[in-house]
């Protein structure tokens, strides 16, 4: 089996967007931890980046629904 170029765009970069997302997650929780922003200032940091992961991650879960 060959290897194609839309093979690992498919398989690969949601891979690594998800690596990044989670690289994100760390540094937002250092800079909260670092702060002492406390609870509702960490709640606050996460929500703002959680947006974002929700809105790839429903549009994953949409994109996968629709071509299967």
């Amino acid at each position: 089996m060959q290897i194609t170029d839309e093979m690992l765009t498919a398989y690969a970069l949601p891979l690594g967007l998800i690596v990044l997302m989670s690289y994100m997650a760390f540094i937002v929780w250092r800079l909260g931890k670092d702060s002492n922003a406390g609870r509702f200032g960490m709640f606050v940091l996460f929500l703002g980046l959680m947006v974002g992961v929700l809105g790839f991650s429903i549009k994953f879960i949409i994109k996968f629904f629709l071509t299967h």
